[in-house]
């Protein structure tokens, strides 16, 4: 298996990886996250310009001929700087939901718009009671005339405060727990009748409690087949965790690097700390917990273009080993550093709580070992 990046790939990663050493230097991030608005728009015109919002997409669809492994070179940079611009929830998630099954129109207005940054998305799935069950749906969408009317709630929407556009799950028909009768809407997030409250993340980010009182949305805002998104679902959540996964790999990689270099500095009995050799064991299985890490991301990234039983398989195996390489790290981490690795004034701590949230999305550790078991046995 060839895990080696071609020419152009190297490139857009090393420009990437320049812009952001350059933009999102700790204190810059810190300014930004705690700022009103949370994030910096500028950013993301920036991205758009780099064509880096376009990358996973195909010529036909508008982008420039890209895929998932380009997303995971993208995102893997991104976690080296703790990058709180929404690319998961606007070009891996809505993207994938049009690239897959929107129809001409819906990819020429909604893929057209991510690509130049016009618009931004949030993925509207989650629900106080449905825990990790993509089928578990309170939300429905019930039909009138020609169109639908959206009545629920919607938990933890990442990105939802900088959003333009929401793509959200909905019971169009059978019981709460059904795995069929579920289908996929884009909203404009202003129409009437949409809620929201706004609030931080513990890990910088913004995230938004939306709720749906009697919204009516068109024929045309529904994307694929009424009643069966549920496989596609799947797919692009599988798609959203494996990009997480290259994300969580950059992010330990650098607390990694963070935790060797205080070792080096930090004296304890006039000696650097970093010369106690039970220290270096703990960041040599640091280091080996990232590399694993890599290796289970760049499998789950290629079998994303395979069946649905091994890409699942491979996804969730990744989930698991990664989220838990993302807490021993963390922790290691912290522990090294000591109290003041839990202090906002340095950066190690901001790296602790992404790796922290990183295990939630989508699906914690033991969602994903069940997951991975059930397949397994199938």
């Amino acid at each position: 298996m060839d895990f080696n990046f071609t020419d152009e790939q190297t490139m857009v990663r090393d420009s990437l990886n320049r812009l952001v050493r350059e933009n999102y230097d700790f204190e810059t991030r810190r300014a930004a996250i705690e700022s009103e608005s949370g994030w910096r728009p500028e950013i993301w015109a920036q991205l758009a310009e780099l064509g880096l919002l376009g990358m996973p997409f195909s010529e036909a669809d508008g982008g420039f001929g890209g895929g998932a492994i380009d997303s995971l070179i993208v995102m893997e940079e991104f976690g080296k700087g703790l990058v709180v611009e929404p690319f998961v929830p606007t070009v891996v998630c809505a993207g994938g939901f049009f690239k897959h099954a929107g129809t001409d129109a819906q990819k020429a207005e909604h893929i057209g718009g991510i690509v130049d940054g016009s618009r931004i998305y949030a993925f509207a799935y989650a629900e106080p009671r449905g825990r990790y069950d993509l089928a578990d749906l309170e939300t429905t969408a019930k039909r009138d005339g020609d169109g639908y009317v959206l009545n629920g709630h919607k938990a933890v929407v990442i990105g939802a405060p900088w959003a333009s556009h929401l793509v959200v799950t909905a019971r169009t028909s059978g019981e709460r727990r059904d795995r069929d009768g579920i289908s996929v809407f884009v909203v404009d997030k202003s129409a009437k009748g949409i809620v929201t409250r706004d609030y931080p993340t513990v890990d910088g980010r913004r995230a938004s409690e939306i709720y749906f009182e009697n919204v009516a949305v068109p024929a045309e805002a529904l994307i694929g087949e009424e009643g069966k998104a549920l496989p596609l679902i799947g797919l692009v959540t599988d798609e959203a965790i494996a990009a997480l996964c290259a994300e969580a790999c950059g992010a330990m990689k650098v607390a990694h690097e963070m935790t060797v270099e205080y070792s080096r500095q930090r004296k304890q009995f006039g000696t650097p700390i970093g010369k106690f050799q039970v220290l270096q064991h703990r960041m040599v299985d640091m280091f080996t917990e990232y590399e694993q890490s890599v290796s289970m991301a760049y499998l789950a990234t290629l079998k994303l273009g395979e069946d649905s039983r091994d890409r699942k398989l491979a996804v969730a195996a990744a989930k698991v080993r990664i989220g838990q390489a993302a807490h021993h790290i963390g922790q290691e981490a912290i522990q090294i550093h000591g109290g003041m690795g839990m202090t906002d004034e340095l950066a190690i701590g901001h790296y602790f709580k992404r790796l922290t949230v990183f295990d939630s999305e989508f699906g914690n550790v033991d969602h994903h070992m069940k997951r991975h078991v059930a397949l397994s046995s199938s």
